[in-house]
C-alpha cells in the first residue's frame, strides 16, 4: 500500500484553514495556496533527496517519528490555525525544519517561492513550515499505521517521483542543492530504491550499495548506449536488404544488384536477434481514495454493509469474516471493488468490529482512518467510543457526529468561496457550486429556513441579484431532496416545500423571480449512505441546478 503525500498535505490545508492562516501572516488565499504548491512537491523531493542513502533513510525516518512529529496534525489543523494555536504551529514548523531541509536551503527555498508568488519572503517561510510540519506528520500517522520502519521509507517516497516531477523546476531544485531538476529525478529513484534493499537486507546489499551509489549514472547511459547500438545496426541492415531488393527491379543500371541468400539469410537473423530498446515500466498509479465502509444493524441485530475496497482479495476477507460471524444469507452486503481505493486499514481490526455489527441500531462509518459512531453505538453508557479506541490506537479518530459542527464547517466554506467569488464569474454551474456549499439545517418536519442559515442565504440572494445588475442573470432551479426516513409521499411533499422556502426567501431579498424555480425529490438521488446519521444529514439539503 502507498500513498500520495502531496496530494494528503494539499488535502489537509483546507480552503478555510488556508483562509484562516492567510489572514494570520498577512497574505490572500489564493496566493497562499499558490505558495503551498510550489512547496510540498519540493518538500518532497529534499526528503527523497536525503533517502537516497542509508544514513539519511535513517535520520530522516528518526525525525518523521520522533515525539515533536505530530502523527494527528492533519486532524488539528483548524484548531492549530486560530488563537493561540497558530504560534504553537509556526514553533512546531521551525523546529522540524531542520530534518526537512538545512536552514540555508530553507531560505533559499522561501525566496525562491517568494520571487515565483509576490508573497513576501517572511509568509513564504511561514507557510513553508507550516507545510513541513504537515508533511511530518502525515508520514509519521502512515509509519504509525503500517508499522514502517526506516527500510520502506525510501520505498515509500519513491512511490512520490511522478508527482515531483510533475512540479519540480531547475530554479527550486537549484534552491534546494538538488543541481537541475532532470538529473535529480533521472537518478533520484534509483538510489532509494537501493537504499532499501539495503535497509531491508543488509547483509546481501553492502556490496551492491556501493556499487549502484558510484555508477548508477554509468550504468543508465551504458544501457541506453547499447540499446542504441543494436537498434542502429538493425536498421542499417534492414535498410540494406531493402536497397538490395529494390535494386533489383531497377532497369536503369546494366548491371542488376543481386543480394546474396547467405547475407540476406545472415541480415534477417542479425536484425531479428537484435535486442528490443529496454524501457521502464509505468508505475502503477498509486491509489488516492480512502477505503469505505459503512454499516447499520436493525432490530433484530442483522447489519446491512455497504463498502468499497482496493482489490478482491479484501472483498473476499470481509465476505468471508461476515459468513463466520453470521452465517449465509444473514446480512446484507454491497461490496465493490475499486483498484483506486487505498487498502483498507481498518480490515486486519474486523474481529473486534463484529460485535457492534451485531449491535441492534448501531450506525457505523469508517472511511479511511477515522470511525463514526451513531444510533445504539453512540451510547456512552456502551462504551464503545473506547474499546475502538483502545482496538485501533492513536492513529484512528473516532468520535461521534456532530450536527453543530458540521452546520459551521459549511458556513464557513460557503462564506470563503462567497468572498472570493466575482460577478464576471457568473456562469450558472459555478455560481451553483458556491451555493451548494450552504447547509440549510430544517428542523424535523419543518420548512421554515432556521435563523443560522439565513446569513448564508442572505448572502447567496446577494450572490444572484449583483450577476444580474451586471446584466448576467443566472436561472436557477432549486431541488428539495430529503434522507430515506418516513412514508416516500411525506417525504417529497416536505421536500418541495422546503424549495419553495427557499425560492420565496431568495424572491424577498432581490432575486428576479423569473430566475428561481423550485422542485421537490423526496429521498432521490443520494449524496451518502443512509445508514449514518451524518449520510441522512448530507442528503436532506438543498442543491441549485443552473438552468439555460
Amino acid at each position: 500500500m502507498s500513498i500520495n503525500v502531496i496530494e494528503l498535505v494539499q488535502g489537509a490545508l483546507t480552503e478555510s484553514v488556508l483562509q484562516q492562516l492567510a489572514t494570520r501572516i498577512g497574505v490572500a488565499p489564493e496566493s497562499a495556496k499558490r505558495v503551498v504548491g510550489l512547496v510540498g512537491p519540493a518538500l518532497v523531493g529534499s526528503l527523497m533527496n536525503k533517502a537516497a542513502s542509508p544514513e539519511g533513510a535513517r535520520g530522516l525516518f528518526a525525525s518523521i517519528m520522533s515525539p515533536d512529529t505530530n502523527a494527528n496534525i492533519v486532524e488539528q489543523l483548524p484548531n492549530l490555525v486560530q488563537g493561540d494555536g497558530l504560534q504553537k504551529l509556526l514553533g512546531m514548523g521551525a523546529r522540524l525544519a531542520g530534518a526537512v531541509l538545512p536552514a540555508e536551503r530553507l531560505e533559499a527555498l522561501s525566496g525562491k517561492v517568494a520571487e515565483q508568488t509576490g508573497v513576501a519572503a517572511s509568509a513564504t517561510h511561514a507557510l513553508t513550515g507550516v507545510v513541513g510540519t504537515t508533511l511530518l506528520g502525515v508520514l509519521k500517522h502512515y509509519f504509525m499505521q503500517h508499522n514502517g520502519n526506516a527500510g520502506a521509507l525510501p520505498t515509500l517516497l519513491g512511490h512520490q517521483l511522478p508527482f515531483v516531477k510533475a512540479n519540480m523546476t531547475d530554479s527550486i531544485a537549484s534552491a534546494l542543492g538538488l543541481g537541475s531538476a532532470g538529473s535529480f529525478l533521472a537518478g533520484v529513484g534509483a538510489q532509494m530504491k537501493a537504499v532499501s534493499s539495503h535497509l531491508e537486507h543488509p547483509s546481501t546489499q553492502n556490496a551492491r550499495m556501493s556499487a549502484v551509489n558510484g555508477s548508477i549514472d554509468k550504468v543508465v547511459v551504458e544501457e541506453k548506449a547499447k540499446s542504441k547500438k543494436w537498434w542502429w545496426i538493425a536498421l542499417a541492415l534492414a535498410l540494406a536488404l531493402l536497397a538490395a531488393l529494390l535494386g533489383r527491379g531497377c532497369v536503369a543500371e546494366k548491371k542488376e544488384v543481386v543480394a546474396e541468400p547467405a547475407a540476406l539469410e545472415a541480415s534477417m537473423a542479425m536484425a531479428a536477434s537484435a535486442p528490443a530498446p529496454v524501457s521502464e515500466p509505468a508505475p502503477a498509479p498509486v491509489p488516492t481514495k480512502d477505503a469505505l465502509m459503512t454499516f447499520s444493524v436493525d432490530k433484530a441485530g442483522a447489519p446491512t454493509i455497504n463498502a468499497t475496497v482496493g482489490s478482491e482479495a479484501e472483498q473476499k476477507t470481509l465476505v468471508d469474516a461476515l459468513t463466520a460471524k453470521f452465517g449465509e444469507g444473514k446480512f446484507n452486503a454491497s461490496i465493490t471493488v475499486d483498484p483506486e481505493t487505498k487498502a483498507a486499514s481498518w480490515l486486519d481490526k474486523l474481529e473486534g468490529l463484529l460485535p457492534l455489527m451485531a449491535l441492534p441500531g448501531a450506525e457505523v462509518k469508517l472511511t479511511g482512518e477515522k470511525i463514526e459512531l451513531s444510533g445504539t453505538a453512540a451510547d456512552a453508557k456502551l462504551g464503545w467510543i473506547e474499546k475502538l479506541k483502545g482496538l485501533f490506537g492513536a492513529a484512528f479518530t473516532i468520535g461521534t457526529f456532530n450536527v453543530t459542527e458540521a452546520v459551521a464547517n459549511a458556513k464557513d466554506s460557503f462564506l470563503n468561496a462567497f468572498n472570493t467569488f466575482k460577478s464576471d464569474d457568473c456562469v450558472a454551474g459555478d455560481v451553483a457550486k458556491v451555493l451548494d456549499l450552504q447547509v440549510i439545517n430544517f428542523a424535523t418536519g419543518s420548512d421554515v429556513p432556521p435563523q443560522d442559515a439565513q446569513l448564508a442565504l442572505a448572502k447567496s440572494a446577494e450572490l444572484l441579484k449583483n450577476c444580474s445588475t451586471a446584466d448576467k442573470t443566472v436561472k436557477m432551479e432549486i431541488g428539495g431532496y430529503s434522507d430515506n426516513v418516513g412514508k416516500d409521499t411525506s417525504n417529497l411533499a416536505l421536500s418541495k416545500k422546503r424549495a419553495e422556502a427557499v425560492r420565496a426567501y431568495l424572491v424577498k431579498h432581490g432575486v428576479p423571480a423569473d430566475s428561481l424555480t423550485a422542485q421537490g425529490f423526496g429521498d432521490a438521488n443520494p449524496v451518502a449512505d443512509n445508514a449514518t446519521a451524518s449520510g441522512r444529514f448530507a442528503n436532506r439539503r438543498i442543491e441549485f441546478k443552473g438552468q439555460e
